[in-house]
């Protein structure tokens, strides 16, 4: 492995890359039905919300099928 070619004053410092800890942390806790439950909404919330937000902007992004000529004719020239 890699080898430092500096002087280290200190030989834990040299070797703080390849330290483990023998420590295990303790377990993690379970979460409560009702945290679960607040996580399900929120999900469904944030997936509702994007969902809406497609479905209601999609139109928006067709291109539009009217006469373009007809609509930009201005009414000053329909008099001559």
């Amino acid at each position: 492995m890699f080898r430092r070619r500096e002087p280290v004053p200190f030989a834990f410092v040299a070797e703080a890359e390849r330290y483990r800890s023998n420590v295990t942390p303790p377990p993690r806790e379970r979460a409560s039905r009702s945290q679960i439950a607040g996580r399900v909404l929120v999900g469904l919330t944030v997936t509702t919300g994007l969902v809406g937000a497609l479905l209601f902007g999609m139109p928006s992004l067709q291109p539009s099928v009217q006469d373009t000529h007809q609509s930009q004719r201005s009414e000053a020239s329909d008099g001559r």
